[in-house]
């Protein structure tokens, strides 16, 4: 299983690869205001590729539930000076986070190769922006936008829905000329789901493969997590992190999105050499 991106192609048949997660906001879930300054974001970077990510992904705009939109030209303030500093580093290749495709365009022309899209391809001028770039995408679901997306989300078979709407976004792709290798598609874990479609999506995570194309899972330290363990503490969301890598890795997750890198990619590793020895 091959990923083609604008300056990498990943192959995946033995192994998968962690995406570190660098936002540059000040009001994400997680580590909102952390890596706003530039020399502090690079530093993180850096550290992330030491521990084993071989995609940093740069966020200017938090998709958490409730946010609101950030304007364009902020987004642009946020991530280009930050992925203009570490384009060209072989250790890795950045991944832009953005729903919006002149972000996205600025981004590539910068030295980013990914387009990470919560809100899944659905602007055809975002379409566009991958098709010509040669850029690789990161299709995602979503239901909703990010400040409405857990007003009472509802769905009939959230698997069976999850994965005809990432056949229609294939098919969409596809047929406006993006290649089929540049795609990956990530079940958005969290966008407009409940506690219990957020764990029977990762019951079924196999399943909603398209097109023997790769699956990104995003995870990290989300609220669902805590509930799941019984807390409301953000530290206590790193161990479960941990094991759904691992669990994501044995259910057929290719890329592993997260906050913390080194215990992720050592569970990856980990659960890579049991699933492959002999």
């Amino acid at each position: 299983m091959l990923w083609q991106t604008k300056t990498r192609t990943f192959d995946f048949a033995r192994r998968g690869v962690v995406m570190g997660i660098l936002n540059i906001t000040g009001d994400s879930f997680s580590d909102g205001g952390q890596w706003l300054d530039v020399d502090r974001a690079v530093e993180h970077a850096n550290t992330m590729a030491a521990d084993g990510a071989e995609i940093i992904d740069v966020g200017g705009e938090s998709t958490r539930p409730g946010a609101e939109p950030v304007p364009e030209d902020e987004e642009l303030r946020r991530v280009l000076p930050v992925i203009q500093r570490l384009a060209g580093d072989e250790r890795f290749v950045i991944s832009v986070d953005t729903m919006k495709a002149t972000v996205a365009r600025a981004a590539l022309e910068c030295g980013a190769a990914i387009v990470n899209d919560v809100s899944g391809l659905r602007d055809p001028a975002m379409r566009e922006v991958v098709r010509t770039s040669g850029a690789g995408a990161v299709v995602m679901h979503m239901r909703g936008e990010p400040r409405t997306m857990q007003q009472a989300p509802h769905y009939e078979d959230v698997t069976a829905d999850v994965r005809e709407w990432f056949r229609q976004r294939f098919d969409a792709c596809v047929a406006c000329g993006i290649p089929r290798m540049s795609l990956a598609f990530d079940p958005g874990i969290g966008f407009g789901k409940t506690v219990a479609h957020n764990l029977t999506l990762l019951r079924g995570l196999g399943s909603l493969r398209v097109e023997d194309r790769p699956l990104v899972l995003g995870v990290s330290r989300k609220s669902f997590l805590g509930k799941a363990v019984g807390s409301d503490e953000m530290k206590d969301r790193s161990w479960p992190t941990v094991a759904l890598t691992s669990y994501g890795a044995s259910a057929g997750a290719n890329v592993l999105r997260v906050h913390e890198v080194r215990p992720n990619f050592e569970a990856l590793r980990m659960t890579e050499a049991i699933l492959h020895s002999g």
